[in-house]
């Protein structure tokens, strides 16, 4: 799947989880507080953030959305991750992956705290910022410097909103490295869920990627549906 149907994927299933779950799934491990559910403004920051990590199985993928966000710094970041993966759609694509990066992220805020929050919130909404095409296209510095202004611009706003150590970040950010398996699995090539085992899993409703099925009926449905949960949820909790 192309990285918009991705990040729109990982939106959705953040927005429709955030407003569905009890709020002990959301924030496992941590014992939750407060309200059963999140409240209004969490959903919609995890909505943002999810859609990013949506983006990140494609770490393996020097040629991909996320190679190309923090220009040349990305790029060869990805390339080593590719190397050191065995190539595009291996570990990074699989359910290692996603518990990795889920609890990655708890362990970093745990151990390292607000930097890292930040630090992270950042990378995910240059993430956001590209796969949605909030930016110019092509790979040249106004492309990913308009990226950067952007991201900076929105980990700032999160500041003064977001905790030291959200406790439903590291749900989002597995939850949207799960939703890009998902898609990815739609596809002929399908993931290697289960690496290091050599099997494949797939369901090939996407014949390849771009397709019309993915451009103009999965994506704009995954945006639209989005919207709607977003809707409801400042509806019931304004």
């Amino acid at each position: 799947m192309l990285g918009h149907s991705h990040a729109t994927s990982g939106a959705f299933a953040w927005s429709v989880a955030a407003a569905t779950l009890p709020i002990s799934a959301l924030v496992y491990p941590v014992l939750p507080t407060g309200d059963a559910h999140l409240g209004a403004v969490e959903v919609l920051l995890g909505t943002f953030l999810t859609a990013g990590a949506a983006l990140l199985p494609d770490a393996d993928h020097p040629n991909g959305t996320i190679a190309h966000v923090l220009g040349p710094i990305s790029y060869h970041l990805c390339r080593l991750i590719s190397w050191i993966s065995g190539g595009h759609r291996h570990a990074t694509h699989s359910f290692a992956f996603v518990i990795a990066v889920a609890y990655g992220t708890w362990a970093g805020e745990h151990w390292l705290g607000r930097y890292f929050t930040l630090g992270l919130v950042f990378f995910l909404l240059a993430l956001a910022v590209r796969a949605l095409h909030l930016c110019p296209a092509g790979e040249g510095i106004e492309a990913w410097g308009t990226v950067i202004i952007l991201a900076a611009a929105g980990t700032f706003a999160m500041d003064h909103w977001i905790t030291d150590k959200p406790a439903w970040l590291p749900f989002a950010v597995g939850l949207g490295a799960l939703a890009h398996l998902a898609g990815d699995c739609l596809t002929d090539k399908g993931c290697r869920l289960f690496w290091p085992f050599p099997l494949r899993t797939c369901v090939p409703v996407i014949e390849r990627t771009g397709n019309k099925v993915e451009t103009w009926i999965l994506s704009p449905l995954f945006t639209l549906a989005t919207l709607a949960v977003l809707w409801h949820v400042f509806s019931v909790n304004p």
